[in-house]
């Protein structure tokens, strides 16, 4: 596996990290008059670090830029005006959900990254498993 590829790894587990706490947040809130829910924005930043991944063969093709500096994730307000909850636009069924899928993300991403290094602990030690 590519050192890029755990990088987007490690920074996706920074991401769901995040995203647990916004989901905490929002799910606490609940019951909170005129709390707006929050959203972490990540997935542009990913999609176009992905796409500075892109390798062009021809001098035609469109170049992309890989900006891998900022890898930081913006809180949002969902200003949706529907008021899933009755008391403001936190919809439980949806955060429970959310934080659901981002468990699993989690948990994959912690994963393949602790395979990662235990590969390199077994060449370090000349064994195979």
């Amino acid at each position: 596996m590519p050192i890029s590829t755990i990088k987007h790894l490690e920074q996706f587990l920074s991401y769901c990290s995040a995203k647990n706490k916004v989901l905490d947040e929002n799910i606490s809130n609940i019951a909170t008059e005129n709390y707006k829910r929050k959203d972490l924005a990540f997935k542009d930043l990913f999609k176009q670090d992905c796409m500075g991944l892109l390798k062009t063969t021809d001098e035609k093709h469109f170049s992309s830029v890989n900006n891998t500096d900022d890898k930081s994730f913006s809180v949002e307000k969902d200003n949706d005006p529907n008021i899933a909850s009755g008391i403001n636009n936190v919809d439980i069924e949806k955060e429970m959900s959310e934080l659901a899928e981002n468990s699993i993300h989690f948990k994959f991403a912690a994963k393949k990254i602790a395979e990662y290094y235990k590969n390199i602990d077994n060449v370090i030690k000349g064994t195979n498993s």
